[in-house]
């Protein structure tokens, strides 16, 4: 019996969906509209016709894996949790005052987010650990239960539990979270010591707060999506996509929704390594461009990067840093990307200086772009590129949707060039060059401002505008190879079909590098890998597909801030290490520009990452077909390239037609139901084996 493995990608535009045959590994691809008023209608829609179009139903899905943006909705949308806490005398204020990093460094009238946890339900209770973990004051149960039963007085859904210094002993916490469960056995519980076991105070307390706030509205969105597939007779294991790339039990889910406030990105960025993993690139620029944003990650030495905190409900934060300081910090384990606000359906405006600017507002799903016909007058990505001639308008969605080009140059001539006293066509090409111009600006910060060269990384495009820009950006920051994989809109949704059960475990260990016996550090990840192991056997995992990932956060003494270096496996001696303190520097030289070898090193984090390897899609080869892509030829029309000034006769191919070694000389569109890829003059497509295309200068 055939069976089938499900990813399903939740965009602020489109609801993807990936079905992937377990035994021959055919994809098979559904793109529907997202429906902003109920997520959860998008996510069926997908699923059911993804199924019928295989002739499935429920009882034929072997795991469903979920991407979704319903916790991060739910705090730019201010739908969340009443949320009280409980915190060491003399802290109340730990959320009211933050820390010192702002959106507009220098705006006088700016107002920082509102605390998720009103002040009022900011409760003190007696109780002191000193920075050893050592007890000062006991616990003082009394005004904790006396706390818990004011906070339930007052209709508070949800607590947080946030002590000083309860990383290193975790011990009053856990008491304080038995009164909670004992007097409040109602209450969704965040315990910080849980969420978020590290040193400084604002962010572990941020974490646990930002958990807290979106748990009823995760679990009940959860509930509800596992209820709905049970009717369709799917009783699969259901997934939900993690920011650090990996995958957790719904259970996990709802008990750490903080783990999944990026999950759709996530799954992006590990798409983008697998398809590049066939040509043995080891550095590869991660670019997804959909309906809303835009983003970019950062793929080095074979190895996903990732970041230790994030902010949440900010706007999108641009190459310039602007945002950065308008949300809430979390300290959990998320794929470093810079995200900008340059999607398909971002709106062109003119600003009060009379400038053109190019988001971060969205025309989203509905009203969506001019051209959608569905209300919106405000021109954006999409409008231009259909006015341009990037886009088929009786080809959108696969014929699907028909775009009204129409409406696209009305928006345009109306809202953008009348304004500016531009010709339309020069408006709409301003739209997409300023565009552009903000997703430059994002590559160079994940890359040239950490220290790596772009042009020894490899571009991989997906989402679904990527592949219409991606060549126009890899031009303009010499990356010599562009990637675009099969069914590129829907990356994201095929990128969950890959990834791994993922566990993260961490513990702030503050030791100086100099003369740390090995035994000292192997000994501080043993607790960790046998938890690890737990939860894997708990997950189903067979012991041939579990991985422990090592790795310490390092300083230099007296730094704020700490590296993330890679602790190899197996057993350690003095020469590994060393090999740690040696590997520091060299991260510290590439993204500082120096460093400082003389220094003492400070061990801060240890942090092991415990991966249950999943099955993967096997795609059959593609059949070879030689250098002619003339039974793919649909015919020509004419593309507006900013490089000559106007429009030039293109080519138009089917991609679904195309063999292994067609070659496409550029200027040329290859369309697919998902996206359009854009070749530009003097470029070149090649197709190979894996049906990508594979985009570079061209050799003549």
């Amino acid at each position: 019996m055939t069976t089938w493995r499900v990813g399903i990608d939740i965009g602020g535009t489109f609801t993807d969906a990936a079905l992937v045959d377990g035994e021959t590994g055919q994809v098979r691809v559904v793109k529907v509209l997202t429906t902003p008023e109920d997520p959860a209608l998008g996510f069926m829609a997908a699923l059911e016709r993804g199924l019928a179009e295989c002739g499935a139903g429920g009882r034929d899905v072997a795991a469903v894996v979920h991407a979704t943006t319903v916790a991060t909705n739910a705090i730019i949308e201010g739908k969340i949790a009443r949320v009280g806490m409980l915190v060491t005398r003399g802290f109340r204020d730990i959320l009211e005052i933050g820390r010192q990093i702002r959106s507009r460094l220098y705006d006088v009238h700016l107002q920082k987010p509102t605390p998720l946890v009103p002040r009022r339900w900011s409760l003190e209770v007696g109780e002191r650990l000193d920075a050893e973990g050592r007890v000062l004051e006991p616990l003082d149960a009394g005004e904790v239960r006396a706390a818990v039963r004011r906070l339930r007085a007052e209709g508070v859904e949800a607590v947080v539990i946030c002590f000083l210094h309860s990383y290193l002993n975790p011990a009053h916490e856990r008491a304080a979270a038995a009164i909670v469960r004992e007097e409040m056995p109602e209450a969704w519980l965040s315990v910080s010591s849980e969420v978020c076991p590290e040193y400084r105070e604002y962010l572990r307390a941020s974490t646990a707060a930002v958990n807290a706030a979106v748990m009823p509205i995760v679990s009940r969105y959860v509930d509800a999506l596992e209820l709905r597939l049970a009717t369709l007779g799917a009783t699969a294991p259901f997934y939900v996509m993690q920011s650090n790339g990996g995958v957790m039990t719904s259970a996990s889910a709802k008990e750490r929704p903080v783990y999944m406030v990026e999950s759709g990105p996530a799954a992006g960025v590990i798409a983008a390594g697998a398809v590049a993993a066939p040509y043995n690139y080891p550095n590869v620029l991660s670019f997804d461009m959909g309906g809303t944003t835009a983003k970019v990650g950062l793929i080095q030495d074979g190895r996903l990067r990732l970041s230790t905190e994030m902010e949440v409900g900010a706007q999108a934060v641009t190459p310039l840093g602007e945002g950065r300081g308008g949300g809430y910090p979390v300290r959990t384990p998320v794929i470093d990307l810079v995200e900008v606000g340059a999607g398909g359906g971002s709106e062109a405006w003119i600003d009060a200086g009379g400038a053109l600017r190019v988001g971060p507002r969205s025309a989203g799903a509905r009203p969506g772009p001019a051209c959608y016909g569905l209300g919106g007058a405000t021109p954006t990505i999409t409008d231009a590129n259909l006015a341009l001639g990037r886009l088929n308008p009786s080809f959108f969605l696969g014929g699907e949707m028909t775009l009204d080009a129409d409406a696209a140059r009305r928006a345009i001539a109306q809202r953008v060039a009348a304004p500016l006293g531009l010709d339309p066509l020069a408006a709409a090409s301003g739209i997409v060059e300023i565009a552009n111009a903000h997703m430059i600006g994002a590559m160079r910060l994940v890359s040239v401002q950490r220290g790596y060269d772009p042009r020894d990384f490899v571009l991989v495009a997906f989402g679904g505008a990527g592949p219409l820009h991606a060549n126009a950006l890899a031009r303009e920051l010499g990356i010599p190879t562009v990637l675009v994989p099969p069914s590129p809109g829907i990356a994201s949704a095929v990128g969950m079909l890959v990834t791994d059960i993922r566990h993260e475990f961490v513990a702030t260990r503050r030791l100086r590098l100099d003369g740390l016996a090995p035994a000292v550090l192997e000994a501080l990840f043993a607790d960790f890998v046998r938890e690890g192991e737990a939860r894997l056997t708990r997950d189903g995992v067979p012991l041939a597909d579990r991985r422990m990932l090592r790795s310490a956060d390092l300083r230099y003494h007296g730094q704020s801030f700490e590296l993330p270096v890679t602790v190899p496996a197996g057993p350690l001696s003095a020469a590994d290490v060393e090999r740690l303190r040696e590997q520091f520097h060299a991260m510290h030289e590439r993204a500082y520009g120096y460093a400082a070898p003389e220094d003492p090193v400070e061990l801060v984090n240890v942090r092991l990452a415990a991966v249950g390897v999943t099955p993967k899609p096997r795609r059959a080869p593609l059949a070879e077909g030689g250098p002619a892509a003339t039974p793919a030829l649909k015919g020509r029309r004419d593309v507006w390239f900013a490089e000559v000034g106007g429009f030039c006769p293109t080519l138009v191919l089917a991609r679904g037609k195309l063999l292994r070694g067609n070659v496409i000389d550029g200027p040329a569109i290859i369309e697919e139901p998902d996206a359009s890829t854009l070749v530009h003059p003097g470029w070149t497509a090649v197709v190979d084996e894996h049906a990508n295309l594979v985009l570079g200068p061209s050799p003549r």
